[in-house]
């Protein structure tokens, strides 16, 4: 009877096939075995057949899988092909059979399942054998067995002359087929609060090794097995779930776990129609905090951020952009990564003292994976951060050679590996959120701010905004700030006394009066949705009048800088960082064409930040140099000067030029004497300039 069921099941898949996929098998007839050697099955087809069917290939996947690949080799065919050893392999789950790795449970034991996450590491591919052919060395009788995937097994005897050996394997007989293992490790947005990423362990067969790298977003199907832990000596009673896997597919959307419904596009169509959605954006971020509306007006721009690029020539242009806060200590900076970081659909936050260039970029790592004597890359924050936000808190006080590593990620936005004989370049499409303090821990008002800012000019010319936060006392302000802390604290009490203490009287409408002032305007759950939505959906192109806005800002600002002796105002960076802004400003509005409005929304923001950054305090005028070069043209120039002076007073004495008549001299020229001093020791630290003797200089 049982037969007859099988024969039954073997009709029934032949059926299925010849109903639905009949195009592909002809295909794979053409194309086998050396282009492809699997039919690849979308479980919810087989379900449209026969539900029984479907859910019995949940519950015994193996048994199943066996009759599918026998009503394959049975199909009739066009062509005299016989596929003998062609897989089918199904995927394409429903929901409740896609668990999350941690979810993962002992009632899953031998299902099939799918998994979504992150391919942490691959070993390479490697020939496994199948069928181990042994040859009798004393009467040469070939004995064949079939290996599972334990230990390699051995014949008891030979069949020829039934000694106990020795034997060995003949290659040329044995059947061998690729395999490779992967490790997958949970997707960063599915995990809220600090908990660490589970994985799997997959192993694959055949034709779908090496096909993912580390890094790669994937789902896989396969059949979870167990292994034990411990060795043979000293077994365990606790197993390790692996999967042998019977699909791998790299994952193209980008939130994967975004399930947008009809409702969730109404409201958002709705909301993106509304006049004042760029206010509404504002309030719903970080509400706890007051003020700072361009600083979030610009952090919502950067969750949308712009278009990526790519042009005919294979070169790609970024759409992410990389934005700084600097500010006094006190002044939320941290909070509001910290809410971009919850309310990003994919963000990795991490913070300048916990992390090294490793942990940002990739680590090699040497360990029990595969036959624990390779090594392998582990992706570090900007790779796993991949088509997201990286946060990174306290970036001043990194290390500066960690901070370097974030340089390639920043522009190329790929980051490129050479450790450990491996060399690999990872994808790190990210945007960077970065805050720091400034070098002496507040600004000081009587410097300029270019110079307080102590990272590297090649690190900061790679943001195209940066904003320095000042905390400068201001009566009204602070009254309105006060007011905002209480109001806010107050809510946070009487939410809490609510849940804690049953005795109170406390209605629920004066909660509710009292937190509606600290509710975001758009709840973060429709805004991570809003921000997915308008990512997949929306690729705005420029109209005339926004790209005539920008030429001429970008112009009238360059124009400033044709004197001769006069500074480069700005360069072609703040260029493309206007472009990127006003595409992600038209994406909060859904809308398919940059306008006018956004151009000028955006010069809005990019002007104010250049007054706070790229103005050197002496001439008042705009200068690229201080956050390119680290130095600005008047700086440089009083340098030269200062050479030049030292130089030529060298001359004139026999042992240097005494320290007190360079300084007459340069005050002379109009230098002032503290700034004179300040650039002597700049040329003593370079080394550019020495003292002989006490209060005489050299040039070297």
């Amino acid at each position: 009877m049982a037969q007859a069921g099988n024969s039954e099941l073997v009709d029934s898949f032949e059926q299925f096939f010849r109903n639905y996929y009949d195009s592909e098998i002809k295909q794979l007839a053409q194309q086998y075995p050396n282009e492809q050697r699997s039919l690849h099955v979308d479980w919810q087809d087989l379900y449209r057949f026969d539900p029984d069917l479907a859910d019995d290939f949940i519950n015994q996947p193996e048994q199943l899988q066996r009759y599918a690949e026998e009503a394959l080799r049975l199909y009739d065919l066009p062509i005299d092909v016989s596929l003998g050893q062609a897989h089918v392999r199904v995927r394409n789950l429903p929901e409740t059979e896609s668990p999350e790795i941690r979810e993962i449970r002992a009632r899953d034991m031998n299902s099939l399942v799918q998994v979504h996450g992150i391919v942490r590491k691959a070993t390479d591919v490697r020939p496994k054998i199948e069928e181990a052919a042994f040859e009798c060395q004393l009467c040469g009788t070939l004995t064949r067995v079939p290996q599972s995937s334990g230990d390699f097994q051995e014949p008891h005897e030979c069949q020829g002359c039934e000694r106990q050996g020795p034997f060995r394997v003949n290659f040329d007989q044995s059947e061998f087929v690729d395999s490779q293992k992967l490790r997958v490790q949970e997707s960063p947005e599915g995990l809220r609060g600090g908990e660490t990423p589970q994985a799997l362990d997959i192993n694959i067969e055949d034709d779908i090794t090496g096909e993912v790298t580390p890094g790669d977003h994937v789902s896989a199907t396969g059949v979870l097995r167990l292994e034990q832990q411990g060795d043979q000596q000293d077994p365990s009673p606790v197993f390790d779930f692996y999967m042998e896997g019977m699909s791998v597919e790299i994952d193209e959307e980008q939130f994967e776990d975004m399930d947008i419904t009809g409702e969730d596009k109404e409201e958002i169509v709705r909301l993106s129609s509304s006049e004042d959605i760029y206010e509404k954006m504002v309030a719903s971020i970080a509400p706890s905090i007051y003020g700072y509306d361009q600083e979030k007006l610009s952090m919502i721009l950067q969750l949308f951020s712009g278009v990526t690029k790519q042009l005919p020539d294979g070169s790609r242009i970024r759409g992410d952009l990389h934005m700084l806060l600097i500010g006094d200590p006190g002044t939320g900076k941290s909070q509001m990564l910290a809410y971009i970081e919850n309310i990003a659909p994919r963000a990795v936050y991490t913070s300048g003292k916990g992390s090294s260039s490793a942990g940002l970029t990739a680590a090699a790592v040497r360990d029990d994976f595969g036959d624990g004597q390779q090594w392998s890359l582990e992706a570090g924050a900007l790779v796993l951060a991949d088509q997201g936000i990286a946060a990174i808190d306290e970036l001043d006080k990194m290390r500066p050679e960690d901070r370097s590593a974030m340089h390639e990620a920043l522009e190329q936005q790929k980051i490129s590996v050479s450790k450990a004989g491996i060399n690999a370049t990872l994808k790190s499409r990210c945007s960077l959120l970065g805050a720091a303090n400034p070098k002496y821990g507040r600004f000081d008002q009587y410097e300029p701010i270019s110079e307080q800012i102590d990272l590297e000019p090649a690190l900061i010319s790679r943001f195209d905004l940066i904003f320095t936060v000042t905390d400068t006392p201001d009566e009204e302000k602070d009254r309105n700030l006060a007011e905002h802390i209480i109001t806010t604290n107050y809510a946070g009490e009487l939410t809490t006394q609510r849940e804690e203490m049953s005795s109170l009287e406390v209605s629920q409408g004066e909660i509710d009066e009292m937190t509606d002032q600290v509710d975001p305007e758009i709840d973060a759950e429709l805004l991570r949705k809003y921000i997915a939505y308008a990512k997949q959906n929306c690729h705005p192109r420029m109209t005339e009048a926004a790209r005539n806005a920008i030429r001429d800002f970008y112009v009238d600002l360059r124009s400033k800088g044709t004197d001769e002796d006069a500074a480069v105002p700005v360069t072609a960076r703040k260029l493309e960082a206007l472009v990127r802004l006003s595409e992600a400003s038209a994406r909060v509005r859904l809308s398919d064409t940059v306008e006018e409005a956004d151009a000028e929304r955006v010069i809005e923001i990019v002007r104010s930040c250049l007054q706070d950054v790229g103005v050197d305090p002496e001439t008042g005028e705009f200068d690229a140099d201080i956050v390119e070069a680290g130095t600005s043209k008047s700086q440089r120039d009083r340098i030269k000067n200062l050479k030049q002076l030292i130089g030529d007073i060298e001359e004139e004495y026999d042992d240097g030029a005494p320290v007190d008549i360079v300084m007459e001299r340069a005050e002379e020229i109009g230098m002032d004497q503290s700034k004179a001093e300040h650039e002597i020791d700049k040329l003593k630290q370079k080394g550019e300039v020495y003292e002989p003797s006490t209060n005489t200089l050299r040039t070297t």
